[in-house]
């Protein structure tokens, strides 16, 4: 993968906007998609060094496609352009292993140094976003000292990736009891019942564990 990239986004204007944008940069531009399952199968085929990715796309948003890459170790690093100024997507973006989060209304004055910035294994915020990630969990979220010496292990390894099955293996639980104390865990945290809501907040929060 040499500095290869590819681009996705709903919007056709945007989309040919960047691309010749960073073509006339000298960025290699391998290919580009128009929703997230095409530009998803894009990464799995071409296998580029960078994905840059609108956020909200039909069929698979951008997080969900960085999710994807994240689950299936794929190295590809993910950039996402969005007008999005929700709290709980950077957090989500934090949490997928996301390299670069820039505002769409200054992709082209930001992604040229954003790219660089990934290139070197630096990852690139935009400025108006960058202090709430810097100092969004500094301090440990009160929940965590309603859970159970059990629950806090399981949430651990929910942090470090672990599945159901790996946990039940690692604890000589059933999986049954396993999904019991995430049911619980869930409940205690206030979180909604959304399949990755839980692994979402355990790597947010895996320094306090």
């Amino acid at each position: 993968m040499t500095n290869s990239i590819v681009i996705a986004d709903d919007h056709p204007l945007m989309l040919r906007g960047l691309t010749d944008f960073l073509n006339s940069k000298g960025f290699n531009i391998i290919g580009s998609a128009t929703d997230g399952k095409s530009a998803y199968n894009l990464i799995v085929k071409e296998k580029p060094e960078i994905a840059i990715l609108d956020i909200r796309m039909p069929h698979m948003t951008g997080l969900e496609v960085a999710e994807a890459c994240k689950k299936n170790d794929i190295d590809t690093k993910i950039i996402l352009i969005t007008f999005d100024k929700e709290e709980g997507l950077y957090d989500q973006a934090k949490a997928f292993n996301v390299y670069g989060y820039i505002l769409k209304e200054f992709a082209i004055e930001e992604i040229e140094a954003c790219i660089k910035s990934v290139i070197n294994n630096t990852p690139y915020f935009s400025d108006e976003i960058a202090s709430y990630l810097q100092n969004s969990h500094n301090e440990k979220p009160k929940e965590i000292g309603c859970l159970t010496k059990s629950e806090l292990k399981i949430v651990k390894l929910i942090a470090n990736n672990k599945t159901s099955q790996d946990i039940a293996n690692e604890l000589s639980i059933s999986i049954r009891t396993v999904d019991k104390h995430r049911s619980n865990i869930v409940a205690k945290l206030g979180l909604d019942k959304k399949p990755t809501s839980l692994s979402i907040w355990a790597t947010l929060n895996k320094h306090f564990l």
